[in-house]
């Protein structure tokens, strides 16, 4: 940015239902000037910058020529990430991606090395940080009301996001876990794995054990077969010698409770606050700090590379369980 008194001018990549969200975002603010959308199809992408009052393109490189963005927001289907993030990498200009950063390693080493050649801006949607009960947890760690951690349980699942990836789950949907659990708890420093493909559609369920480098320990259950109607779809409980914090479904409930007291501390939405406990505001939060942090020429609040830790340690939990083995991951 070369003034912060400007608008900030930004394009999107992706018009499916998530891009929405990123257009949603961008287009309330008033320091930003969302200007064009590139998408797969023309129809769909034109359907969606006339929902938004956008420009359209099918074709990304011609949209960055023409139109020049500030910042490039990508929100495309899980596998198809790489490609139009190199792109817009290669031509220069800060982006915000969505997760995961990819389905493999050497592809998040490559754009990791190809924005890091060119000093960009690269920030990821990790969104679920933002939620007010995740924001509360973080704030009852730091200030050390659980004493010191011992263990932490996250459990996550819902309906099939249909993929050709045998661990799609793990990769596309538990990104989220390996980002809370190391954002609340630390490092993780060693994996062992149990996976099933009972439905025959891939390892849609998953059950992790997990050692802290502080010596908690931790544990991840992940699925494709359940659903995302039932209460409780989401569950972080961490224990800590002093106390117990739980977040139920992300946005929901927080709790917090005093080692030996029968008393609890709750949060919960009030009647009248539907931003806190509505799911897609929590985009809205971290875009909020996305931009200050963009503004000021500072990192991104959750950088790119907190997509290649999180796809590190699913493909340390796939060699878990393909070797029967621990797998012990470099800090």
């Amino acid at each position: 940015m070369s003034s912060a008194s400007r608008k900030i001018k930004v394009c999107l990549v992706g018009a499916g239902q998530w891009g929405r969200q990123h257009a949603r975002v961008f287009s309330q603010r008033p320091d930003v000037s969302l200007c064009a959308v590139a998408g797969r199809t023309w129809e769909k992408t034109q359907a969606r910058a006339a929902e938004f009052g956008l420009r359209a393109y099918t074709d990304v490189l011609q949209m960055l020529d023409a139109e020049k963005p500030d910042l490039v927001s990508l929100s495309l289907p899980n596998l198809e990430h790489f490609e139009a993030t190199m792109q817009v990498i290669k031509s220069g200009h800060p982006l915000l991606v969505e997760k995961p950063l990819a389905f493999e390693l050497r592809e998040a080493d490559q754009l990791l090395t190809e924005a890091e050649k060119r000093g960009l801006f690269f920030a990821i949607n990790f969104n679920h940080r933002y939620a007010k009960p995740l924001r509360l947890a973080l704030e009852a760690i730091e200030k050390g009301r659980l004493g010191d951690l011992t263990h932490a349980i996250w459990r996550f699942g819902g309906e099939s996001n249909l993929s050709p990836h045998p661990h799609a789950n793990l990769i596309e949907t538990q990104c989220h876990g390996f980002d809370q659990l190391e954002h609340l708890c630390g490092p993780i420093a060693s994996v062992m794995a149990e996976m099933t493909d009972r439905t025959g559609n891939g390892y849609r369920t998953m059950a992790l054990a997990l050692r802290f480098a502080s010596g908690a320990l931790g544990s991840m259950t992940g699925t494709y077969e359940s659903s995302y109607a039932y209460h409780s779809a989401h569950r972080l409980e961490i224990n800590g010698t002093q106390g117990r914090l739980v977040v139920e479904d992300t946005v929901q409930r927080f709790c917090f409770q005093n080692a030996g007291h029968e008393t609890a501390e709750v949060w919960q939405a009030g009647y009248f606050n539907d931003f806190d406990r509505e799911f897609h505001r929590t985009f809205d939060v971290h875009l909020d700090a996305i931009l200050d942090a963009f503004i000021r020429g500072d990192q991104p609040p959750v950088h790119a590379r907190a997509g290649r830790r999180a796809l590190q340690l699913a493909w340390a939990a796939v060699e878990s369980f393909e070797s029967g083995k621990r797998v012990t991951l470099a800090l």
